[in-house]
């Protein structure tokens, strides 16, 4: 993809499972991991939303926060605007990037004001006072907030005026990308939808690139252009959202699908079966001690991804 914004080459992003790391080598025992991002493959266009989607655990926070460089990756590339991210360029183009947390109570800080928290992004750039200001109205009228906001405190706003604070923070800095870590699932239903209509008329305002990382496919449908299915660490599909939800190839999307309450299902089917640990994998195919279809090859091949219709699809069905 010659437009890629931001593209990762077999990015993996491994943990220590516990802090035993001295008895191990002195019994020359190979400490346990934790495979949370294992040879990940991905690419997202300027001005493109990709909705990642995937039970909690299967790593789709880490590989946010390793796009954003918050993490360093344990092995693979990320290209970001043509560029390879190093530890020489890191901070260069972390300004570039943004990365709105889960949970906006948590990542606001409880003793700054709303301007000190919305413009901390422009401390390190020397920005101007009287540019600073001019931003921070600026931004707190893209997200519809008054700018009277300005010396309350976290505690003093609803959840939905939280999160549209932590999204005019991610802004202010005009980034070319934004990761979206469960923008709405701390959020009423009826804010939901209010959150989401900004970040769809933020988007087409400002251009921005989003990664939006959810586990309610509703959200991947309603503001996503392509959307990914992420289980155990790995990429086992993606394509146009429209495609890839109307017609899913890979097993696991066809039962995160079916886990969606919709007005023509009576009952809803979650997956079965337990969520694999990221220390111990299954062999081959991650998902086949899941699967409906499971074959003899899944249990010992791990299959690669190939073109399947306008999707990607890694399964040994195709």
């Amino acid at each position: 993809m010659v437009d890629a914004l931001v593209s990762t080459k077999g990015l993996k992003k491994y943990f220590l499972a516990s802090k035993s790391g001295l008895l191990n080598r002195i019994f020359k025992q190979q400490p346990p991991l934790v495979k949370a991002v294992d040879d990940v493959n991905i690419q997202i266009s300027s001005g493109e939303v990709l909705g990642l989607v995937g039970e909690s655990g299967s790593g789709k926070t880490t590989l946010g926060r390793l796009i954003t460089t918050l993490e360093t990756p344990t092995e693979g590339e990320i290209m970001f605007a043509g560029q390879l991210v190093t530890g020489k360029n890191r901070n260069k183009i972390r300004k570039q990037v943004q990365m709105v947390f889960q949970n906006p109570f948590e990542s606001l800080d409880p003793r700054q004001s709303i301007k000190s928290i919305v413009t901390e992004p422009l401390l390190k750039m020397g920005v101007p006072k009287e540019q600073k200001d001019a931003q921070f109205e600026k931004v707190m009228s893209a997200v519809s907030l008054d700018r009277n906001f300005a010396e309350r405190r976290p505690r003093d706003l609803s959840g939905g005026q939280r999160q549209r604070i932590a999204v005019a923070r991610a802004i202010i800095s005009n980034p070319k990308f934004i990761v979206l870590d469960e923008p709405t699932s701390a959020l009423d239903a009826s804010v939901q939808s209010q959150v989401l209509n900004l970040l769809v008329d933020l988007r087409n305002d400002y251009n921005f690139s989003y990664l939006v990382i959810t586990h309610n496919i509703a959200v991947a449908r309603y503001i996503s252009d392509n959307i990914a299915t992420m289980y155990a660490g790995q990429i086992v599909e993606n394509g146009p959202t429209g495609t890839v939800l109307k017609d899913p190839k890979h097993p696991y999307t066809q039962a995160l699908l079916k886990s969606v309450p919709t007005l023509d299902t009576k009952r809803v089917e979650p997956p079965q079966g337990e969520v694999p640990s990221l220390i111990d994998l299954p062999t081959g195919c991650r998902f086949h001690t899941r699967c409906p279809f499971v074959m003899e090859k899944c249990k010992t091949n791990d299959p690669t991804m190939r073109k399947v219709g306008e999707a990607n699809v890694a399964c040994w069905l195709y």
